[in-house]
């Protein structure tokens, strides 16, 4: 029999650290975690690199290779055989007639002579909306008051003039991504907060609010934008005194911003009747009256559920700008289509390039919102902290 207290199996020393196997470390084991871990996953995988490697080629070659960079009219966007320098056959994108008309795409018939004035409010906003949207900025209240109360303010005396020895724009002229910023701009700065009233008012006990921010957002959100649209530009002045008149760009921007709200109104509600029942009675346990307690406790936790709702919405409407062209407004996307008739750029590649180019610019602003939106929800995610 075996000495029971024969201990020599114990091992005296540590094993030294070993290099883990190849399978487990570095690219090899990304690969097998996330496209080939199960059968399906592989098979899927292979099929997606087959079909990137039958799409993105011939992509590239048309977008950049035999694009046409430069010129001066649709000749150089033309083959031969259509009274273009090309030769037959030839196939790419016409990024010459983006780069002749660029200027239009982005002020619209804005004087040129004016430009200036455009890229002054550009420059501005960018600078005050990183400041603001930077989590550890110093002067977040000092900003918030500039961003939203006094830079609109500054923002119509410079691009509308007539003060100040500033020429006026009529808003007729405006167009193109000037036309979609300043509208998406208003809507978004407008319908959160609108939004929000909406929302705690038709939560509200009172029956004539609640009855009220009913009505509105269901006949608002049971209707399109482009009948809002059409409504506040042509009936809306058949209800005003005679002789009064609000600009059509005006018009344009109460539509958008209150058929915005109407709808963030039910992303904010959402996140109200997400939260549960203890806070509300833990609030009143504190003595806190009605604006405390949602203001301090319930309104901060429901935005922060409803975060890629409310972005969901500010990206939609940055897209439905494109509907004002039904009231013969022309933003980005309109003033890009607006040129397909024109006689010297007239051509078969030319339509498709331009859609590309306004759709790559709304897909650059519409990515930066979705990206901030999920930085935001991890930087405010507490459910991991203690």
């Amino acid at each position: 029999m075996a000495d029971s207290n024969n201990l020599s199996f114990v091992r005296t020393e540590m094993l030294q650290g070993q290099t883990p196997p190849l399978g487990e470390r570095g690219v090899v084991r990304w690969i097998r975690l996330n496209l080939m871990a199960t059968p399906i996953d592989a098979i899927l995988t292979v099929f997606a690199i087959f079909l990137l490697a039958w799409f993105v080629p011939p992509m590239i070659n048309w977008l950049f290779i035999q694009a046409s960079w430069s010129g001066a009219d649709r000749a150089v966007c033309s083959t031969v055989a259509q009274g273009g320098v090309m030769p037959d056959g030839w196939s790419g994108a016409c990024w010459a007639y983006v780069n002749a008309n660029f200027n239009q795409f982005m002020y619209g018939r804005y004087p040129l002579e004016e430009h200036w004035r455009v890229n002054l409010v550009g420059i501005i906003f960018s600078l005050l909306l990183i400041a603001l949207l930077t989590p550890k900025a110093p002067f977040k209240t000092a900003n918030a008051i500039v961003f939203f109360f006094i830079f609109p303010i500054f923002a119509f005396f410079l691009l509308v003039g007539g003060w100040f020895g500033l020429p006026y724009i009529e808003t007729a002229t405006w167009g193109g991504l000037l036309v979609t910023l300043v509208l998406s701009f208003v809507g978004i700065a407008v319908s959160l907060p609108l939004g929000i009233v909406l929302a705690l008012g038709r939560r509200s006990k009172m029956p004539v609010i609640k009855m009220l921010c009913v009505i509105f957002i269901e006949m608002v959100r049971g209707i399109p934008l482009v009948t809002v649209l059409f409504m506040a530009s042509y009936m809306l002045p058949l209800f005003l005194p005679p002789g009064v008149s609000f600009d059509k760009f005006l018009r344009a921007l109460i539509g958008v911003a209150l058929f915005a709200s109407a709808y963030m109104a039910e992303v904010v509600r959402g996140g109200l009747q997400a939260i549960p029942k203890g806070q509300y009675e833990g609030a009143d346990s504190l003595g806190l009256s009605y604006w405390q307690k949602t203001g301090l406790i319930i309104l901060p936790q429901a935005l922060k559920m409803v975060i890629p709702g409310i972005v969901n919405t500010f990206i939609g409407l940055f897209k439905d700008t494109s509907l004002v062209s039904i009231i013969s407004m022309f933003d980005l996307l309109g003033t890009v289509r607006q040129h397909f008739n024109d006689a010297n750029w007239a051509s078969p590649q030319t339509p498709i390039s331009g859609l590309i180019f306004a759709g790559f610019v709304f897909w650059i602003f519409c990515f930066g919102m979705s990206r901030y939106s999920i930085f935001m929800e991890r930087r405010l995610d507490t459910g991991h902290k203690h």
